[in-house]
This record gives structure tokens, sequence and C-alpha cells, in this order.
């Protein structure tokens, strides 16, 4: 399997970390970058490139993830999630990690590089590489509705837009 990895500077260490693990564990890494430390880097470039190189590949057939990185990796999820189609998980224990993919198919996971250990990012990052999507109908369509969102800003049958009070 092919996965892609973004970062900024704060998961610089641990993408390399990642890139080596899980090369040694037989995944094809492909590090979009930074190459090296910048604390001033932006990181939403690389980011939307490893998410835009998973959509790419997911659509030509290939089975393929992504890994961002950051200091929380909200902003690196934030980042991903712009990339229309991809759905970029923040995981922060082995269950969301399984469930991002089980439950929502995420295709990117992102994971803050300042909140686990190197050990502990690698077995939240394997547990979501190797977990499955369930392709249950209640999260197919759930998933529908957030892509009929994306694509044109409603839900049919569901009236968007309202504060709930009744007038």
């Amino acid at each position: 399997m092919r996965v892609h990895i973004a970062t900024d500077h704060a998961g610089l260490d641990l993408s390399r970390y990642l890139i080596e693990q899980l090369s040694d564990a037989g995944y094809d890494m492909v590090d979009h970058g930074p190459q090296e430390y910048n604390a001033l880097d932006d990181y939403p470039s690389f980011c939307i490139n490893a998410a835009l190189a998973v959509k790419k590949e997911r659509e030509a057939g290939a089975d393929s993830l992504g890994i961002v990185l950051g200091g929380s990796g909200n902003g690196e999820q934030m980042a991903a999630n712009k990339v229309e189609g991809i759905r970029a998980a923040l995981a922060w224990s082995v269950g969301t990690a399984q469930l991002a993919r089980e439950h929502n198919n995420a295709q990117v996971v992102a994971v803050g590089g300042r909140q686990h250990s190197q050990e502990d990012a690698l077995e939240i990052i394997t547990a979501f590489l190797t977990a499955t999507w369930s392709d249950e109908e209640r999260h197919s369509r759930r998933i529908a509705q957030m892509n009929e969102y994306e694509r044109t800003g409603a839900i049919a049958g569901h009236e968007l837009g309202t504060d709930g009070i009744e007038k």
C-alpha cells in the first residue's frame, strides 16, 4: 500500500521516524515534505499535496492512504479536509484511528506529534492503516450526505440553515 505523508516543523522528527518504520513494514512511503526543519514553515501546502495524491490514486483504483502530522494535528487535518472528497480524521488513540476507517472511511489520518511518543503514534497510525471500511449502510448514507453537501450545499430531504427556533 502506498502512504502519502506530510507534516509541519513540529512533526518533522515523527515523520522521519514513521517513514523509516512503515517502510520497514512494507509500506510504500511518499514524503510530501518538508525536507528540512523551518519553524516558520507553512504546512497547508504539504498536507494538501499529500491529500491530493491520495485522492488521485484512489480515483485511479489504488488503495493509498495519507498521514498528516503537526504539533496537535488539528491544522493539518483541516488542510487535508479542504481537498474535495477527502475525509481526514484526527486520531488520538488506536480506537479513534480504527473508527475513522471503519465508520467514516477516512483516507487520511492526522496525528499530533507533540501529543504522543513516537511509539504510540506509530501504533495509532498502524491501527488506521490496517483497519478496513465496514461498508455498513448507515455509514455509507452519512458519508453520502457529507459528499452531497460538499458538492451542492444541500442534503436532500434535510433542511439546512435553520436555527431550531419556531417562528
